[in-house]
């Protein structure tokens, strides 16, 4: 029988890296990004990754394509929502013009896609969907404002669809990875601990998406189980803690 899946954010990072692993895995790969330029080379390195290219900010397209995924393919069984940005340059200035595209793409775009595939899981009765998060949604971080609300928003609706596609025996999971070494996280200007490769990242992701029935797939374990100290941590010694880490490296 035939696997296909549904990625978006598929040319680079993360999202590229999990297109990868899937097509090598046998898996048909609905792959999903704005740059339709670079969704070809993955087609043409790996005939089981097809290019639907999307920006996901644009809702109508994001059911459009998703129509076009279900003609083409018949069946999807997993939807990976994997598209994000992040610019810390510019939040470190607070710009809300900043923070709302970052709310655009990364809450409102995985939010068009979910709108997209809503009534087609809830008919089908089965099947997965997964929103790639961060750890960064465990608590506020400097100069990741825009970042770091767009992260813990979708972590808190995934816990909501949690519930709400249980009764349709679909499958709700959040993806929260560490630093990844990606173009975004490249533009990062401190040390980033425990940074792993998107293959690893890719690797992961896999086994969480396909073998394992968890709610949160989160790694390297090391540094995530760090971050969910800091999760409960009293506001006084995280702001003590943070503070004075990000002071030394000038954040």
């Amino acid at each position: 029988m035939t696997k296909n899946i549904w990625i978006t954010g598929a040319s680079s990072g993360i999202g590229k890296a999990l297109t990868i692993k899937f097509a090598n895995e046998g898996w048909q790969v609905a792959a999903s990004a704005r740059r339709e330029n670079l969704l070809q080379d993955l087609n043409n390195n790996n005939p089981n990754i097809h290019s639907f290219p999307l920006n996901v900010k644009d809702e109508s397209k994001a059911k459009k394509v998703f129509e076009n995924i279900i003609e083409k393919f018949q069946t999807v069984s997993i939807c990976v929502f994997c598209t994000g940005i992040h610019d810390p340059e510019s939040e470190k200035k607070l710009s809300a013009e900043k923070i709302r595209e970052i709310m655009e793409t990364n809450f409102f775009g995985t939010l068009n896609c979910i709108m997209a595939v809503n009534s087609y899981f809830r008919g089908r009765k089965s099947g997965h969907i997964s929103i790639v998060s961060s750890v960064a949604a465990y608590r506020g971080l400097p100069a990741a404002s825009g970042y770091c609300a767009s992260k813990s928003a979708l972590t808190s609706l995934a816990e909501s669809l949690y519930f709400d596609f249980k009764r349709y025996n679909v499958r709700v999971s959040v993806i929260s990875p560490g630093f990844i070494k990606t173009p975004m996280t490249a533009k990062n200007k401190f040390p980033m601990p425990m940074i792993k490769s998107p293959e690893y990242a890719a690797e992961k992701m896999f086994v969480g998406l396909t073998k394992k029935n968890v709610f949160e797939i989160h790694f390297p374990k090391a540094f995530t189980i760090m971050m969910k100290l800091l999760k409960i941590m009293p506001n006084w010694l995280y702001f003590f803690i943070v503070g004075r880490s990000a002071k030394r490296i000038n954040l």
